[in-house]
């Protein structure tokens, strides 16, 4: 039995539609983003940080750079995956796509390479902005590069999942706003985990978002809430969980075919 060959063009179709869609709302892909993390430097790392002391050595605006930017990396991460997929079925038009000659790992490969792209484009714009307002260190920017990545695809994956789950719009907002949001508010991203007290940094620590950024804010200052190790081991774990219930979803059709 043969096996047929990987259709890029069918996926550079997908990955090109989905990148001129962020270009028509450039305002709402990169702009706005970019506006919101200038005023969190503004308010946290000016007003805030001048009245604070280093926390591990570091100044407190430079400090919530990588937390800033995963902030907005998870969020941009699910809308665009999400919505990308979303539009599809609201539209009738995923049958199309699913009755195109693409395997479901092509359609993937386009709608979250796209998504993930314009995600790590959008960190790479706030690491820019950041640089403005504070000093900025990377001190393993191989590993900085990796993790942005990883987290990238991890969380576009779990856009992708919440896209197809989602019956309207308000269901496909609720994870992004109302949960991985307060999440990654608690998750270390203005502070280290080692400024709480008992039992709350232990009750932190079930938190998986905060190894996701202790590891982003590692390749920065090569210090972090927990190792880098099982940082990585976190990202990489959550990545896997994402592409298995993928694989469950095009197994069974669930909500593609209905």
């Amino acid at each position: 039995m043969s096996v047929r060959a990987f259709n890029r063009y069918g996926v550079w179709a997908i990955y090109r539609f989905e990148m001129a869609r962020a270009l028509r709302t450039i305002w709402q892909s990169i702009v706005a983003p970019v506006i919101t993390t200038s005023l969190y430097f503004v308010v946290f790392g000016g007003a805030i940080g001048s009245r604070m002391h280093d926390v591990g050595g570091v100044p407190y605006g430079a400090f919530i750079v990588p937390g800033l930017i995963m902030l907005s990396l998870f969020t941009q991460s699910l809308f665009n995956a999400s919505f990308g997929i979303f539009f599809p079925k609201f539209t009738g038009t995923i049958y199309e796509v699913l009755s195109a000659p693409v395997s479901p790992f092509e359609i993937v490969t386009g709608y979250v390479g796209a998504a993930a792209t314009k995600s790590v484009m959008l960190g790479l714009i706030i690491l820019a902005t950041a640089a403005l307002f504070v000093p900025i260190t990377i001190l393993h920017p191989v590993w900085m590069a990796a993790f942005l990545v990883l987290i990238a695809l991890a969380f576009s994956l779990f856009g992708f999942i919440i896209g197809i789950w989602g019956k309207n719009f308000e269901q496909i907002q609720f994870i992004p706003m109302l949960i991985v949001t307060p999440l990654t508010f608690l998750g270390g991203a203005f502070y280290s985990t080692d400024m709480l007290a008992q039992p709350w940094r232990t009750l932190t620590l079930f938190n998986p978002v905060v190894y996701l950024i202790s590891g982003f804010r590692w390749s920065f200052y090569g210090k972090g809430d927990v190792a880098v190790a099982v940082s990585l081991g976190a990202t990489m774990g959550f990545l896997a969980v994402c592409l298995i219930a993928i694989a469950w979803i095009f197994r069974t059709g669930y909500r593609l075919k209905s």
